[in-house]
């Protein structure tokens, strides 16, 4: 049976109707990105930028080009660890959420 929507249709119209969905896409991608998986957590803060359209303010917040942030998150993207956290800072604040780190031990 085929689908009716794409993935990133279905990825889009769940993130603009749940800001619990949202939060947890820019969570998810810091994660990753602790966890040393950069790839995963550059898609996922390249799913919820597309999803959410919130690139233009999050741009304009870190007074940055649209298409620096596009290519930050890119699949060949390479950001400094200080555009990287600033990115994730403006995330944060987009969705009015703070993280913090909780050490556990294996």
């Amino acid at each position: 049976m085929p689908l009716t929507r794409t993935f990133r249709e279905t990825v889009m119209a769940r993130a603009q109707s749940d800001p619990e969905f949202r939060s947890e896409l820019v969570s998810e991608a810091t994660s990753a990105f602790l966890d040393g998986d950069i790839a995963t957590g550059k898609s996922l803060l390249r799913d919820y930028l597309n999803a959410t359209e919130a690139l233009p303010r999050i741009a304009r917040l870190l007074q940055k080009d649209d298409k620096s942030l596009r290519r930050m998150v890119g699949r060949n993207g390479n950001p400094t660890l200080k555009n990287f956290i600033e990115l994730l800072h403006a995330c944060q604040q987009e969705e009015n959420i703070r993280f913090e780190l909780r050490v556990v031990h294996q």
